[in-house]
């Protein structure tokens, strides 16, 4: 096949790819489309093209991006969408090598994710049953935090569910993820006891929606939004309020922070990494391994806090 000339048809075309072959989430084939645009802007400032440039070439963009002060995980994210890029090129003939291979990369910055104490997450769920208006909020926020905690879903996933998902007291949840992978989670009873109560209330309300003639929703949490579904945005402020109404830091509870909670409250439990990695959706275990480090942290702490002979020589 021949190389298009033109260096944005090279993006879209390896983009479509991304699309098609590899089941790429879109916001990872924007991610991708950004930087590559930066490289090919830069390229073009060098007199330089996808087609003829070396792997000086590559290594002399990513010190360039060094000296305009971005951190290493973006020098790491920019050199994977370009080696992939060039991995692409190479398989459809456009290049007989790919230049970006042996470069190595800067290495993003390990960072240990934050996480909440099984007694916080315990406030947080007791919190969510006050939070709200109204009986009908107090009950949807009470299964939003239920369902959140109990199955590690990313928030985009929990507030998307449809109504379906709920019908018929599952003892498991189908979940659309990361490129439209499916996963089932199971249900905890709590989250099932939450989820049925808040069902019977939205269904009473759908009952008088459709007397007054407004349409029903596909959405298990209803909202204005263009999509139809409570938003994440929403979800986020909620998630502040009631990390307020515990008596937490609102600053350390977010959606993700009550995923990696769910995560590593299995790992100290004794589930299995392969079962959490499949859990929560992650492509490679590798991903899912972080949370060993975080259990590991908080054993050493507890040895240095709690140990009798420990005390004062940390």
């Amino acid at each position: 096949m021949t190389a298009p000339a033109a260096m944005e048809r090279w993006i879209s075309t390896f983009l479509e790819a991304q699309a098609a072959e590899a089941d790429a989430a879109r916001n990872t084939r924007l991610a991708y489309g950004r930087d590559l645009k930066d490289f090919a802007g830069w390229l073009a400032g060098h007199k330089l093209g996808f087609a003829d440039v070396a792997r000086d070439g590559v290594e002399d963009y990513i010190v360039w991006c060094e000296a305009q002060g971005l951190s290493k995980a973006t020098r790491a994210r920019r050199l994977s969408a370009i080696r992939q890029l060039f991995r692409f090129a190479h398989d459809e003939g456009w290049r007989a090598d790919n230049p970006a291979i042996r470069i190595t990369g800067p290495g993003a910055s390990k960072r240990l994710p934050k996480t909440l104490s099984t007694s916080e997450v315990e406030r947080l769920l007791d919190a969510a049953r006050t939070k709200g208006r109204n009986p009908g909020e107090r009950l949807r926020n009470r299964a939003l935090m239920e369902l959140l905690y109990a199955t590690g879903m990313r928030v985009s996933e929990l507030v998307g569910l449809p109504v379906a998902a709920a019908r018929g007291d599952p003892r498991m949840v189908l979940v659309r993820g990361k490129g439209g992978k499916e996963r089932m989670v199971p249900l905890s009873g709590p989250a099932r006891a939450a989820l049925t109560d808040w069902l019977a209330h939205r269904d009473a309300d759908e009952d008088r929606g459709r007397k007054e003639g407004r349409p029903p929703s596909r959405a298990l949490f209803p909202g204005p939004g263009a999509e139809g579904h409570l938003t994440r945005q929403h979800f986020h402020l909620m998630l502040k309020d009631i990390s307020v109404l515990a008596g937490i830091d609102p600053t350390k509870v977010t959606p993700h922070t009550l995923r990696h909670a769910f995560a590593t409250h299995l790992l100290a439990g004794g589930a299995d990494l392969r079962v959490i990695q499949t859990l929560l959706g992650h492509a490679d275990v590798a991903t899912t391994e972080i949370y060993t480090h975080v259990l590991d942290d908080q054993l050493k702490n507890l040895v240095l806090t709690k140990h009798p002979l420990a005390k004062g020589k940390a």
